[in-house]
């Protein structure tokens, strides 16, 4: 899944739905809501058309892939838009080596705000460095 997310990122993210992740990079707009968000609600729908291809035709493959897509959703939420972005005011307090060090990581993605350059594959696991 995590090849997926950086894939689907950096050429479909920072590609040709740029418009819709813009808004994600430049706080541009007064709204809680993103532009953004929209992918959250793309995956949502494919992991439930899944779960769902999985009960009415019996498809056994389709639960797994609607289970694995349902689970980094949830992880991804947690960590990317109520920690490190903090949309919710929860885990804020969190000052640990590895909550520091996971937010300055993120950081390198957030300081491109353009379109180029807005991905590194460095992305898919913490760099040691930024755990001071």
């Amino acid at each position: 899944m995590e090849f997926n997310a950086w894939w689907m990122h950096k050429y479909v993210m920072h590609g040709f739905l740029w418009y819709l992740h813009e808004d994600h990079h430049h706080k541009k707009h007064n709204s809680w809501f993103e532009k953004n968000d929209f992918f959250f609600v793309f995956y949502a729908a494919v992991s439930i058309a899944l779960k769902v291809a999985h009960s009415e035709y019996d498809l056994w493959w389709a639960l797994p892939i609607s289970a694995g897509i349902l689970a980094y959703g949830i992880a991804y939420f947690i960590v990317h838009d109520i920690f490190i972005h903090q949309r919710f005011k929860w885990l804020r307090k969190a000052n640990n080596k590895y909550a520091k060090g996971l937010r300055r990581a993120h950081k390198i993605h957030h300081k491109h705000l353009g379109k180029k350059d807005g991905e590194n594959f460095g992305m898919l696991v913490v760099p040691f460095k930024y755990f001071k």
